[in-house]
């Protein structure tokens, strides 16, 4: 059954394309890397290549100019393989090209751009020690210098903080004015005073680097300040509302791909004389699986055509988080429970799948938080 029937022939070959990459690939090491906590450099190359990484940016930057929902379908197919490689691609292009594509100086485009297109990787730095769900009460600052600023202070859990090159950097420029005084950089590698700190050992997205980042008076030139002096909480707030779509899609690729290995293996594995997809229990808990994974995967999708058609999406993205990353958690408990004891075995992909769920309802906006956006909205 091909699961993609409301895509268009040029979405669904896209799908198609990179799913087959990934399951080539991705599968025969996604295991040895999630066991090494460490993702191939070999797979970060060959996203740029095959353009994975550009999906939005302008052609004439040397990116494919294509629609959000064609990153969308992109973060699902690799997360349908490995949740690690659809988040890797899921922050560099939902959170980064998009913080720049809607408020970078043309001059960082031209900068920028190509780079993101071609080679370097980004990570998205917000979240600090003290700054979790309450993202504004962020602690790092930016001292003004004139023509540039310097800034001081850690970052913590950053998704792609060990391969990254090109980071977006949250700071405050005067912490006594509260969120107002909030603003973005682009920060490079190597620049004076950026360090690395330490790699997070985590339940899930083991091959996913997930890193302290620490500054201390890292000099940044005044035009690497995304948008204006002050509003850097709009660029937070706005990015991370596309970002939630991509985590929902990413907990939509994952089930997806433990209901494959389940389905295909209650079809082979024989108790009491015949394969168990013949009880009526088996068959039941299949069903439901696949109703919860399609019922999310159509919020995801409604909320990413909604962004590229230009309407209001905020309720939708948030509502698509939640119940995505619900929907995974879900999908993935049964998944393993189907495989009975080989499903708690790292033999079998099942507990995998299961382990790397449980994140999506933590990170890039817990559920309570997407609770809180809906609650809000409807309340009015």
């Amino acid at each position: 059954m091909n699961p993609l029937t409301i895509l268009n022939e040029e979405e669904q070959m896209l799908y198609d394309a990179v799913y087959e990459y990934a399951a080539s690939e991705i599968k025969p090491v996604r295991m040895h890397m999630d066991e090494h906590q460490k993702m191939d450099p070999r797979f970060v190359r060959e996203f740029f290549e095959n353009g994975y990484m550009g999906i939005e940016i302008p052609d004439e930057y040397g990116g494919l100019e294509s629609s959000f929902f064609s990153a969308i379908l992109v973060i699902e197919a690799l997360s349908r393989i490995d949740a690690s490689c659809g988040v890797l691609v899921d922050v560099h292009n939902t959170l980064v090209n998009n913080a720049v594509t809607n408020w970078a100086s043309p001059e960082l485009k031209a900068k920028y751009f190509p780079q993101l297109a071609s080679e370097k990787l980004g990570a998205y730095c917000l979240s600090e020690p003290a700054s979790g769900s309450d993202a504004f009460a962020l602690r790092m600052t930016a001292k003004d210098m004139g023509d540039h600023f310097l800034l001081n202070g850690t970052k913590l859990w950053i998704t792609n903080g060990l391969e990254a090159e090109i980071f977006i950097v949250f700071a405050n420029i005067n912490p006594e004015i509260g969120y107002r005084g909030i603003t973005a950089f682009v920060v490079e590698d190597g620049m004076p005073g950026f360090t690395r700190g330490k790699k997070e050992d985590k339940l899930g997205i083991r091959a996913s680097s997930t890193m302290e980042l620490a500054f201390e008076d890292v000099k940044v030139p005044r035009e690497n300040v995304l948008g204006q002096v002050g509003k850097g909480y709009k660029v937070a707030i706005e990015t991370l509302n596309e970002g939630r779509i991509g985590i929902g899609a990413q907990m939509v690729g994952l089930a997806r791909g433990a209901l494959d290995e389940a389905v295909a293996y209650v079809k082979e594995r024989v108790q009491f004389g015949q394969s168990i997809a013949k009880f009526q229990a088996v068959q039941h808990e299949i069903a439901r699986m696949e109703a919860e994974w399609e019922s999310a995967r159509l919020l995801v999708y409604n909320a990413a055509r909604l962004k590229d058609a230009g309407h209001s999406f905020i309720r939708e993205a948030a509502i698509a988080k939640l119940k995505a990353s619900e929907m995974a958690e879900l999908v993935t408990s049964r998944a393993l429970e189907l495989f009975g004891g080989y499903g708690y075995v790292k033999e079998y992909p099942a507990e995998k799948y299961y382990r790397d769920a449980k994140i999506g309802k933590i990170y890039e906006g817990t559920s309570f938080m997407q609770l809180n956006t809906i609650a809000k909205i409807v309340l009015g």
